[in-house]
C-alpha cells in the first residue's frame, strides 16, 4: 500500500496573548457539527475546501493562498503559510483548479501588488500560524501575522459575512483583488461605489470554466472614507473603473472593527443586491453562526453513528459534511441564473445546481442523496433537463453553469435512471429519457459515431482521427448505455431498450483472450501493440488496465465469462491487489492510495474491491475494504488518500463504514462489505431509520461470521433500497478470522 505522510493537526485554538486585538473564542461546536474537521483532507493530495458555508450553498468563503499547483485547486493547502485574502467561491477536492472569486484582503498599510511566495515584503500577501485558525463550518477565524488583524467569517446561501479587528493606531482598510482568481485572471472586470457604504462590481473569467461571470455586491457598516480603485497597481481618480485587472481600496479611518457583506449574483449587480437584502439584512454577525450550525447540524443528523472511537467519529462526520460541500446553489432568490449560452434563465423552485462532478460522483455520491436529499436530488435532474434544453446534452463536468467538456462518459444518465427507479422526485421521465437518448447519440462528439458503427471508440494511430482515452471511453459508454436500456424498458420502451442493451455489451469489443485484459483496438479491429496493462497510456483515462478491466458493473457475470470461470476472475482479482510493479516516485499523482494495483485515490477502482462476493470469497472484501477505511481516511489533514473529488472519496466512506455500497449505482443493489461503528441509523425522509448493527466489531474484528435480517438469518450478498426504505435492520455478526460465505 501507498504510504502517505501525516501531518500532525494542530489545536485549533485562538492565541490572543499580546496581540492587541480583542479576541471572541468560539466554543466548541455543538450537536454532531463537534465531529466535523474541516482540515481533514486538507493536506496531501485532497485538495478540500476549507473556510465556512452552509450546505450546498452558492458562497463558499474562505482563505486563499497563492497558487503553486496541483495542491492547491481548492485555494488552500494545509502545508503553506501565506495568504492573499478571503474568496467567496472555492471548488472542493477537485483535480483541476478554477474560483476563488472576489478576494477581499483587510489591511492596515496601503499595498496592492500580490507579493510572491518567497518575497511578501513588497505585497499585500501575509503570513499566518494554523495556532492562530479556527475552521467550522459554520465559522472560519484566522490571525493576520503581518497585519495584527484577526478575521472572522460566516455564510448564507448567497452572501459572505466578514468581521474584521484591527489594531489601533492605523486606518482600517480593505484590499478588493478582482484580478486575481486561483490560476486564472480576469479578462474583464468592474468596480464602483454606489455610495458612502456600497461596492459593486463584477469578474468575468475564462478558466477551467469556460466563461464565468460573478457579480457581486459589498456593503460595510462603517462609512467608506476613501475609495482608491486601481488598474493593476495603478491608482485611477475615479469612482468606478472597468479593465482586466481591477482592484481597490476602501479605507474607513480609526475604527476597531469593520463588518462587509458580500452577495454574489451570475446575473447582474441589481440581482446580487436583492440576494444580500432577502438573506441579510442585519449586522449580527453572532445571529449568522447561530443561524448556520443548526443548518449544518440537521443535515449531519441525518446519518448517526455509535462508537467510542472519537477519531473514527470525527472521520464519518467530516466525511459526510464533505458530500454537503458540492453541487453548489447557482440561482439567485428570484430563481434567476444564467445559462450555458449566456443567456438568463428562471427556475421556479429557486434551486438550481452547479459543481457537478458527474464523472466521479455517479458512483456513491448521488445514491447517496437519493437518500438523505431525496428532495433536492430531484431539483438536481430538473436542472440537468434545463442544461439539456440549452445545451442540447445533458451535463457532463458543469462549472458555474458552464459546461467544461471535462472527463468522460455521460454519467448524468445514470444518476437520472437511479432516481427514476426509485421512484425519486416529480422530473418529467419522457424528457428525461430523451435526454439521456440524445446525449448518447452524439455522432460528433468525443468518439460516439465510431462508437455506434464500430462498437468500440478507437484509438488511432492517425493524429487527425484520434481520440485519447478511447478504451475508457468504450466502457464508460457501455455501462451508460446499459442504464439508459434500463429505464427505457421500465418505462415500455422496447426498441430504446433493446437497442441501449446492446449497445451495454460493447465492452466485449475490447477485450483481448490473448491478454485477458481490456485493450484499445483501432478502426481496423487490430489490439494496440506492446500493450501492458501496467501503463499509464493516453488510451486510459487517468488508469491503468489493470484499473479499468473491472468497468462492466453491468455485467459482471458476462466479465466472469470472459475470464474463463469464477476460479481465474478471483485468481485476477487476487492479482490486483497483491501486484506492485512500480515504485511510488514512477506512479501518476493521480494513482494514491494504492494496494497493489488497487488506486482508492481514484474513482474508477472504488467498486472493484467489491467484486470478491461474485465469486463466493466474501472475506477477501471484507479485509481490503477494512484496509482502506481504518487506513486510508484519517483524522489528519492528510487523512484522505487522493483527491476527494466534490464528495465521492466521502461518499465511498460513508457507505463503506455501514457495511455496503453500491457497485452498480442503479441496480438498487448494494454489495455488503464490512462495517467500522457497532451501530449507525440512516434517518429517511419517509420518517423510518435503516439501522446497521455491529456490535463486536472492532479494528481486529473484521470478518462477517454471519448476517440477521430484522433478527431473521441472511442469505444474500447485497442489501436492497426497498430494505433500507422499509426501515430494516441489519444486523452482522463480526469475528477476527475469515467466517463462512454465509450466502448462497
Amino acid at each position: 500500500m501507498k504510504a502517505f505522510k501525516l501531518l500532525a493537526l494542530t489545536s485549533c485554538v485562538l492565541l490572543a496573548a499580546g496581540n492587541g486585538v480583542a479576541q471572541q473564542n468560539y466554543s466548541k461546536s455543538e450537536g454532531l457539527l463537534q465531529y466535523v474537521d474541516p482540515y481533514i483532507g486538507s493536506g496531501y493530495h485532497g485538495h478540500i475546501f476549507v473556510g465556512t458555508s452552509v450546505p450546498y450553498g452558492m458562497v463558499q468563503l474562505g482563505p486563499t493562498n497563492i497558487h503553486k499547483g496541483w495542491d492547491w485547486c481548492s485555494g488552500y493547502h494545509y502545508s503553506d503559510s501565506i495568504l492573499i485574502g478571503f474568496s467567496h467561491t472555492h471548488l472542493s477536492g477537485t483535480g483541476c483548479t478554477d474560483l476563488c472569486d472576489i478576494l477581499i484582503m483587510p489591511l492596515n498599510e496601503i499595498r496592492t501588488p500580490r507579493g510572491n511566495q518567497d518575497d511578501i515584503r513588497d505585497g499585500y500577501a501575509s503570513r499566518y500560524s494554523h495556532a492562530n485558525e479556527i475552521a467550522r463550518p459554520e465559522y472560519y477565524s484566522l490571525l493576520l501575522d503581518r497585519y495584527n488583524i484577526k478575521a472572522e467569517l460566516t455564510a448564507t446561501d448567497r452572501v459572505g459575512f466578514h468581521r474584521y479587528t484591527y489594531p489601533e493606531g492605523k486606518p482600517a482598510s480593505i484590499l478588493i483583488d478582482l484580478r486575481e482568481g486561483n490560476g486564472s485572471n480576469a479578462y474583464d472586470s468592474y468596480i464602483r461605489k454606489v455610495d458612502d457604504y456600497t461596492v459593486e462590481g463584477y469578474r468575468y473569467v475564462r478558466g477551467w470554466s469556460p466563461s464565468r461571470k460573478v457579480y457581486f455586491v459589498l456593503k460595510s457598516d462603517k462609512k467608506i472614507e476613501q475609495f482608491t480603485a486601481y488598474d493593476d497597481n495603478t491608482p485611477q481618480p475615479w469612482d468606478q473603473l472597468k479593465v482586466a485587472s481591477v482592484k481597490s481600496v476602501l479605507t474607513f479611518g480609526n475604527v476597531k472593527e469593520v463588518k462587509i457583506k458580500v452577495a454574489l449574483s451570475s446575473v447582474s449587480c441589481d440581482n446580487a443586491a436583492m440576494n444580500l437584502q432577502s438573506e441579510l439584512t442585519h449586522w449580527d454577525f453572532d445571529k449568522v453562526v447561530d443561524m448556520s450550525a443548526p443548518r449544518w447540524n440537521k443535515q449531519l443528523e441525518k446519518m448517526t453513528v455509535e462508537t467510542d472511537d472519537e477519531a473514527s467519529k470525527r472521520v464519518f462526520y467530516t466525511a459526510h459534511y464533505h458530500t454537503m460541500i458540492a453541487p453548489t446553489l447557482f440561482c439567485d432568490v428570484n430563481g434567476e441564473y444564467r445559462g450555458m449560452n449566456d443567456m438568463i434563465y428562471t427556475d421556479p423552485k429557486k434551486a438550481n445546481y452547479t459543481t457537478l462532478s458527474l464523472w466521479d460522483t455517479y458512483r456513491a455520491s448521488h445514491p447517496l442523496f437519493t437518500y438523505t436529499e431525496p428532495e433536492r436530488a430531484n431539483d438536481m435532474i430538473k436542472g440537468f433537463l434545463k442544461f439539456y434544453e440549452q445545451n442540447g446534452a445533458l451535463p457532463l463536468w458543469n462549472l458555474y453553469g458552464w459546461e467544461t467538456n471535462m472527463m468522460i462518459g455521460y454519467h448524468a444518465g445514470p444518476v437520472i435512471v437511479d432516481a427514476y427507479l426509485k421512484g425519486i422526485g416529480n422530473f418529467d421521465p419522457e424528457k428525461a429519457l430523451e435526454a439521456c437518448v440524445a446525449t448518447a447519440n452524439r455522432d460528433d462528439y468525443r468518439g460516439i459515431g465510431d462508437y455506434k458503427k464500430l462498437g468500440y471508440v478507437p484509438a488511432n494511430s492517425d493524429p487527425k482521427k484520434w481520440e485519447n482515452w478511447s478504451l475508457s471511453k468504450t466502457l464508460e459508454y457501455a455501462y451508460d448505455d446499459y442504464c439508459i436500456a434500463t429505464m427505457a424498458e421500465k418505462m415500455g420502451k422496447k426498441e430504446i431498450a433493446d437497442e441501449f442493451y446492446k449497445r451495454a455489451q460493447n465492452y466485449r469489443n475490447v477485450y483481448n483472450p490473448a491478454t485477458s485484459f481490456m485493450q484499445p483496438r483501432d478502426e481496423k479491429g487490430n489490439f494496440a501493440a506492446n500493450f501492458s496493462p501496467d501503463d499509464y497510456t493516453e488510451d486510459i483515462c487517468e488508469s491503468n488496465g489493470w484499473q479499468y478491466f473491472w468497468s462492466v458493473p453491468q455485467d459482471l457475470d458476462g466479465l466472469i465469462g470472459l475470464v474463463g470461470s469464477k476460479e481465474r476472475f478471483a485468481e485476477k482479482l487476487d492479482s490486483m491487489f497483491t501486484y506492485v510493479p512500480k515504485s511510488e516516485e514512477d506512479l501518476p499523482i493521480f494513482s494514491t492510495g494504492m494496494i497493489g494495483q488497487y488506486a482508492h485515490g481514484n474513482e474508477p477502482s472504488h467498486h472493484v474491491i467489491y467484486l470478491y462476493n461474485k465469486v463466493g470469497q466474501p472475506w477477501k472484501t471484507q479485509k481490503y475494504v477494512a484496509e482502506v477505511l481504518h487506513n486510508l481516511y484519517l483524522n489528519a489533514p492528510d487523512g484522505i488518500c487522493g483527491n476527494e473529488d466534490c464528495g465521492q472519496m466521502s461518499a465511498w466512506f460513508v457507505f463503506s463504514s455501514m457495511g455496503f455500497y453500491p457497485v452498480d449505482p442503479v441496480s438498487g443493489k448494494y454489495e455488503i462489505g464490512t462495517p467500522i461503528f457497532p451501530e449507525v441509523k440512516m434517518h429517511l425522509a419517509n420518517g423510518k431509520a435503516f439501522t446497521v448493527l455491529a456490535p463486536d466489531v472492532s479494528r481486529e474484528n473484521i470478518y462477517i461470521q454471519s448476517v440477521k435480517l430484522n433478527g431473521r438469518p441472511y442469505d444474500k450478498s447485497y442489501i436492497t433500497h426497498e430494505q433500507i426504505m422499509n426501515g430494516d435492520t441489519l444486523e452482522f455478526e463480526m469475528g477476527n478470522q475469515p467466517g463462512p460465505v454465509w450466502y448462497k
